[in-house]
């Protein structure tokens, strides 16, 4: 408790609060820090929301401080374990549940409803659920808690996380596969592939104009997937009429359109006897299109994202988004999102960044100082 009492004196001292403004403010951040933002797991050993956020107002000038207090208070998004635990646990029954149901009573020309009642159908879920595989496409698709909502529901031959699969591993899900149903001529009949968050949509599907191909971690799926149909001691892996989907626990509004636009768009390049005709996308939550910051809504935040910025964030990697300047984030997607477990480049860099600010070609940047670190998957 020391600390947190430390950590607000000092805060109040920043602000220059008076003491009525201390006490409002004080109620605030001891009931935020408690819910949600002191679970963010890249903090330092021992640093608390508090002192973040003490320190990360330091950077600015005394003027500009209420500004950037406000952006915290009113404009950021936090998505914490709790939120994130409960889109994950829904995605069995209200999205694969829910598909697996409709294609049964399809198959069976009955209606939806019925299907719970009907012994044919009950035999023909039980085994379509045991062709289901889901795969994670990053961390964040969580496949710990897929498995722990659903024991008895999914086996753990059924989930895997791996975005790239090798031959040897489709050998094994095959084999599983086979052994359970007892049946030597079983394939897979729904894949879902699955990850935590859709800022810009173009890490799963993008269409690189340069080499004139479709990249992204769909394109990656697809080129593991025939690899491994196409090995002699493998074959068919999946059925003629399989379905695959593709999941998001979260997404941008603008993400979720341009998935769809893509998704439409690729699938006459991606025309192959062992594809699907389409993509089946879902989305558990997709945030509120007027999430993004603008300087129509956000004039100060945004001078503030323009003035302390540090190019030497920018990378090869950073550039493939579209946007050189990466103060409003990853491809200017300008959003105020943190998650748990790590803050999405497409947020704005404010938010984020991290850097010792050195003198490059007689200009000395600020040294930018992150409220959430971010992990950067890309060195």
């Amino acid at each position: 408790e020391m600390n947190q009492d430390l950590a607000l004196r000092v805060m109040s001292d920043i602000m220059q609060w008076d003491d009525d403004e201390s006490r409002k403010e004080f109620r605030w951040l001891k009931l935020m820090a408690r819910l949600k933002y002191d679970g963010y797991r890249d903090f330092q050993a021992g640093m608390r929301f508090t002192e973040s956020l003490a320190t990360w107002l330091q950077q600015f000038d005394q003027e500009e401080r209420k500004d950037a207090y406000r952006f915290v208070k009113e404009r950021m998004v936090y998505v914490g374990p709790g939120e994130v635990r409960r889109l994950v646990e829904q995605f069995f029954p209200n999205t694969i549940r829910q598909r697996i149901v409709q294609t049964v009573a399809s198959n069976l020309g009955i209606k939806p409803y019925t299907v719970l009642t009907n012994p044919d159908a009950a035999a023909a879920i039980k085994r379509l659920s045991r062709q289901t595989l889901v795969l994670g496409l990053s961390d964040g698709a969580r496949m710990d808690i897929v498995r722990h909502a659903n024991v008895g529901r999914l086996s753990n031959e059924q989930l895997v996380l791996a975005p790239q699969i090798d031959t040897e591993k489709w050998k094994d899900l095959l084999k599983n596969l086979r052994e359970d149903l007892e049946d030597p001529d079983a394939l897979f009949k729904i894949i879902y592939l699955v990850d935590d968050f859709a800022g810009t949509g173009t890490s799963f599907l993008r269409y690189k104009e340069k080499d004139k191909k479709w990249s992204g971690k769909l394109n990656r799926f697809r080129t593991s997937l025939f690899n491994a149909i196409s090995d002699p001691e493998v074959g068919n892996i999946v059925a003629p009429d399989w379905q695959l989907c593709a999941h998001h626990y979260m997404a941008t509004a603008n993400a979720k359109d341009k998935m769809i636009a893509s998704e439409n768009t690729a699938r006459k390049d991606m025309k192959h006897k062992n594809w699907p005709e389409e993509v089946h996308l879902s989305f558990a939550m997709v945030f509120d299109e007027k999430l993004p910051i603008s300087a129509s809504t956000d004039d100060a935040f945004t001078a503030l994202a323009n003035k302390y910025y540090d190019p030497v964030i920018e990378t090869k990697h950073t550039a493939v988004g579209g946007v050189k300047h990466l103060g409003m984030g990853y491809g200017g997607c300008a959003l105020p999102i943190v998650l748990e477990h790590n803050t999405p480049n497409n947020s704005v860099a404010l938010l984020w960044a991290e850097t010792n600010g050195e003198t490059k070609d007689g200009v000395t940047p600020p040294a930018m100082r992150p409220l959430f670190r971010r992990r950067q998957r890309h060195v």
